[in-house]
């Protein structure tokens, strides 16, 4: 009766003190992590790892810390602002508050008939400070394009068309060869294979597309360090880990990154979440295995 159970957290190798219930500090911390302090236009938090519970008894006059432990926790996060930014030719033009606000700049456009809707597009970014944001008006006059008048053209033009072919490149392993890398990996996420490994109708597909809804959580497929965490192209948004063995994977047209480059990510660990940002017709995670460069099936390792 001289001793109670409760429990010691240990954050970061660092012992910070005692808790009664590590369910409540736990959910507190979860809630952080998703909406941070209620600021706007955050999307998530990150903080450097979670914490430790260890159960012991500890005597009756001792007092727990619960609030002390949460404000240290919380007070290594980096917080995550979410907009949307209007590309025009691959180039970054404006930085928007709302999707709504793009919707509202491309209907404009349209009304307008644009000569260029075909080369403005989307993407939903994240980053750690906050950005300036244009007004739609502001976007509509700097992104309309007046149509060129028709241009009557007297002489004969022949057009003439060449098929190319697709031939094997030094980057890519065939889908049955299957190299030893020397680590194990897991599922990133649960879903429906919509795209294998290996040549397609038009093109060499250097990953497995695994369909799933729109901000499924992504888990580290093995322990490494994030050596790319940002938008690339086609990929959208992207998370390159880094592991032993000279191996890489790659996790593609992410909604959101939860990490940044030269963090430290455990098997299992919640990295990013499923979207369909850059090359995407749906919500998939394009996931890819690398060995020194060179792509490999995914399905030799993985599903």
């Amino acid at each position: 009766m001289f001793y109670k159970p409760t429990y010691e957290v240990i954050y970061n190798g660092e012992f910070l003190g005692y808790i009664n219930n590590k369910g409540k500090l736990q959910a507190k911390i979860n809630e952080y992590i998703a909406n941070g302090n209620g600021d706007a236009n955050v999307a998530f938090v990150q903080i450097q790892s979670m914490p430790k519970y260890e159960m012991c008894l500890l005597k009756r006059e001792v007092e727990t810390n619960d609030e002390e432990i949460y404000d240290k926790i919380i007070g290594t996060g980096v917080s995550y602002y979410k907009y949307y930014t209007m590309i025009l030719n691959g180039e970054e033009k404006y930085n928007l508050a709302t999707y709504q606000e793009t919707e509202e700049i491309m209907n404009k456009l349209k009304e307008k008939n644009t000569n260029n809707l075909d080369k403005i597009t989307t993407v939903e970014k994240y980053d750690t400070n906050i950005v300036e944001f244009a007004n739609v008006d502001t976007c509509v006059e700097g992104l309309y394009e007046k149509k060129p008048e028709p241009v009557v053209v007297k002489k004969t033009v022949t057009y003439s068309k060449s098929n190319g072919s697709i031939g094997s490149s030094k980057n890519v392993n065939s889908p049955g060869n299957r190299v030893d890398i020397g680590i194990s990996l897991i599922q990133p996420v649960n879903g429906r294979i919509s795209c294998r490994y290996g040549y397609q109708r038009s093109y060499y597909h250097t990953g497995l597309d695994i369909a799933a809804p729109n901000g499924t959580p992504i888990r580290a497929a093995a322990d490494g360090t994030v050596t790319y965490a940002g938008y690339h192209y086609s990929y959208g948004n992207l998370l390159i880990v880094t592991h032993a063995n000279g191996v890489q994977t790659y996790y593609a047209h992410c909604s959101r990154l939860n990490c940044s480059v030269g963090s430290y990510v455990s098997q299992g660990q919640t990295i990013a979440a499923v979207g369909s940002t850059g090359n995407s017709t749906g919500p998939h995670l394009h996931l890819e295995v690398r060995i020194n460069g060179t792509a490999q099936n995914p399905q030799n390792y993985v599903y």
